[in-house]
């Protein structure tokens, strides 16, 4: 096959690339959590999927389980950015498990493969993912969280807010081509 038909067709026109949907990262702490705070994560992952979206998680329990759970429910598509070089370690709501063997350094993973970032509560890994996309021009919105006043974050009222500014946010970070 010559490169002309590979690139454009039989036709001869150029292929339309599928509209990639946006990737929403939801990071928070691992281990345990308040109910309150499961709870918006939980919604938060409902609304995410309900909205088309595929949730970005770090794989494992608190923050990110919960989120993945309501992802799961709502049926959507779940992918966990897991620290270790073992798969099983993700929680059982994550459909796609990355085992990625880099420990906290995943963080930069998550945030990279995010077209934007919820951070529902956290710890100090939260506080690193929610750097690193701020480093890489992502929106990063804060719901409930301590990290509320780092400069460069826009906070959330509730879960629908949060997502709903997340995906602005996406929207802005991915621009669309226009016609060729």
């Amino acid at each position: 096959m010559s490169t002309r038909a590979a690139t454009f067709g039989n036709s001869g026109r150029r292929a339309r690339r599928a509209k990639r949907v946006p990737f929403v990262a939801v990071v928070g702490a691992g281990g345990a959590i308040d109910e309150e705070t499961a709870k918006l994560a939980t919604r938060v992952g409902e609304l995410i999927a309900e909205r088309g979206c595929i949730l970005f998680t770090g794989g494992r329990g608190g923050v990110m389980k919960a989120a993945s759970r309501g992802a799961r429910r709502a049926g959507g598509r779940v992918v966990g950015i897991l620290p270790g070089a073992d798969a099983a370690e993700a929680n059982q709501y994550v459909e796609i498990a990355i085992a990625t063997g880099l420990g906290e350094a995943r963080n930069a993973v998550i945030a990279t493969a995010a077209d934007a970032m919820i951070a529902v509560g956290g710890e100090f890994g939260t506080l690193s993912e929610i750097a690193f996309a701020l480093k890489l021009g992502k929106r990063v919105v804060v719901l409930a969280s301590a990290w509320r006043n780092v400069p460069g974050t826009v906070r959330a009222r509730d879960a629908a807010h949060a997502v709903a500014m997340a995906l602005a946010g996406a929207a802005k970070a991915r621009p669309r081509r226009r016609g060729r």
